[in-house]
């Protein structure tokens, strides 16, 4: 009973620790934005007039130009597929269904979620699936997120063997970094792929907040094939069962037992089920924050 309680302790302790670190970062980059759209705003007011008086100067000039020969039928054809491929690539980066510059509390990304289920989304692809789980593993701000709780670890002397220093330190965020990493890809890109599931949260996005919240809690449980039918979790679940045992092998040998394997494992699985109702729940907190704006 003991161990059972320490063990829930050390995972509310964990969630604790993401939520408070996300807060704090969300302060900086909300100031920056804000900087950067009035910059953004005033440079786009002076290139509208710089463009407006370039245009009329050049007119005349324009006009009496000789005009180009007809291009041929295949520079046609490859200019038509240049400009298939720019609104493309257009549309996957404004694509309202999965936002890719979307941060839950400007900090945290949240690349992996489908705002409007009713949509018709198509599945995504094996190099989709991995972009996707690099994106989340190499994010801008993974790296200082694993600094910070590598430095809480070596406060709690978090594998003692380890010792405190530089030295100790920098164990400590390389083992932190690769649980991100490794985590990441195993359950974004490598178990996806392998079993054909989808690893987007599939919001619900209406109704009371009861029936969202237990909605956002099955997800974790129940996923989506890549032909859009239910199916349990196994990329989630295996996934993470998989980072927590190849966490083991970079540390000490005191770590290597049961217990650290289950703690990280059970932490993990505790995360996304919180990370579930962040991802259901934020486009309202965000719509109403901009609406207040």
């Amino acid at each position: 009973m003991n161990r059972v309680s320490g063990l829930s302790a050390q995972i509310s302790a964990r969630i604790l620790l993401v939520m408070v670190v996300a807060i704090v970062f969300a302060v900086v980059p909300a100031s920056a934005r804000t900087q950067e759209a009035s910059s953004t705003t005033v440079a786009d007011q002076s290139t509208g007039t710089a463009q407006t008086t370039g245009t009329a100067q050049s007119s005349g000039t324009t006009q009496s130009t000789q005009m180009p020969p007809p291009a041929s039928a295949q520079d046609q054809d490859k200019t038509a597929q240049d400009k298939d491929k720019k609104d493309q690539k257009k549309d996957d980066k404004n694509d309202p269904n999965n936002p890719k510059n979307d941060r839950i509390f400007l900090v945290i990304p949240n690349y992996g979620t489908v705002e409007h289920p009713t949509a018709n989304v198509p599945p995504l692809t094996v190099k989709q699936k991995f972009k996707t789980g690099a994106e989340d593993a190499f994010d801008t701000y993974s790296i200082p997120l694993a600094g910070i709780v590598a430095a809480i670890s070596q406060a709690k002397n978090d594998d003692p063997a380890w010792g405190q220093g530089w030295g100790a330190y920098g164990k400590r965020y390389a083992a932190t970094y690769a649980d991100t990493v490794i985590g990441s890809f195993l359950t974004t890109g490598v178990y996806p792929s392998l079993l054909h599931q989808d690893p987007r949260y599939f919001r619900k996005g209406t109704g009371g907040f009861r029936n969202r919240s237990w909605y956002a809690l099955t997800k974790l449980f129940v996923t989506r094939t890549d032909a859009g039918k239910p199916q349990f979790n196994y990329s989630g679940f295996v996934g993470n069962a998989t980072a927590a045992a190849i966490s083991l092998t970079y540390h000490t040998k005191q770590e290597r037992n049961f217990s650290s394997f289950a703690g990280d494992y059970a932490t993990q699985i505790a995360i996304d089920a919180f990370a579930n109702q962040l991802k259901e729940f934020w486009p309202d907190i965000r719509h109403k924050f901009h609406k207040n704006k």
